[in-house]
């Protein structure tokens, strides 16, 4: 069965990120459709692939083998479109220890989400190979930044990055250098913190803090770090940090209105 894993987040010199991969696989006049979320363990020989969780399947009845045939075919080709490369080898479901308890584990953390802003644009302009080599450049200098400051990588998605903070102030401190980091590359993100209570269910990050933070990363504009008046509230003390007002805002699918605040350099 072929697979194909997302090459805009993979490096193969780099362990522990995630991402996502497609399994397409004709029989017949039929076609199996595999897909879902991965994590990627090691390096070179040794790099493994787990599904992060059981993944989602289809089986797509197209009536004849030729028909099945070219449906795979442009199954495939779409998901190379999205910058998918060839994934040798299987990937493996990892099995979880057993909860200790019905109780979920607690925690408080900022957290803070980076986006890559008008990436399909310069994808397209680059090409797949330059932007593959652009993408390498621009994780490793988000992990670098992220290592400094002292911060927790969640979850890579397509080209953004959620990572977690201890101190509101670590976390802002993290946006700014990652901003000025990434101008280097050409690239120009938008960034969103907040701060606030989640869940740790099956090793797994739950809780709608995570959407709220993802929220407020997108009423940023290019170039912008937006904090939640969460985020503001634990940083009363901190003079050396600049907020401007930036005014009420529905979140999509979060309840009430937010005010949220700009990061001034």
């Amino acid at each position: 069965m072929p697979k194909f894993l997302r090459i805009g987040v993979h490096q193969s010199n780099v362990s522990g990120y995630t991402s996502k991969a497609w399994c397409v696989r004709r029989v017949g006049s039929a076609v199996f459709l595999k897909w879902g979320g991965v994590e990627v363990q090691g390096t070179g020989a040794g790099r493994k692939v787990y599904w992060t969780r059981s993944p989602q399947e289809k089986t797509v009845r197209c009536g004849t083998a030729q028909r099945a045939q070219d449906y795979a075919k442009a199954a495939i080709a779409r998901r190379r479109s999205h910058r998918y490369e060839p994934l040798a080898g299987a990937i493996a479901l990892r099995r979880r220890p057993a909860e200790r308890g019905t109780d979920l584990k607690r925690a408080l953390a900022t957290i803070l989400i980076v986006d890559i802003v008008g990436s399909t644009a310069k994808a397209a302009k680059l090409g797949d190979a330059r932007w593959t080599k652009v993408m390498g450049h621009y994780y490793a200098a988000v992990r670098k930044e992220l290592k400094s400051s002292r911060g927790k990588e969640v979850v890579t998605t397509g080209d953004g990055v959620l990572a977690t903070f201890k101190a509101p102030a670590a976390g802002i401190s993290c946006a700014t250098a990652i901003q000025k980091a990434v101008r280097t590359l050409g690239l120009e993100i938008r960034v969103g913190l907040h701060a606030g209570e989640y869940s740790i269910s099956g090793g797994e990050m739950v809780g709608l803090a995570f959407h709220i933070g993802t929220r407020v990363a997108a009423k940023a504009r290019a170039g912008e770090v937006l904090v939640s008046s969460a985020v503001k509230d634990l940083l009363k003390a901190q003079s050396t940090i600049s907020f401007r007002d930036h005014g009420m805002h529905q979140l999509k699918g979060v309840p009430e209105r937010w005010r949220l605040y700009r990061v001034e350099a």
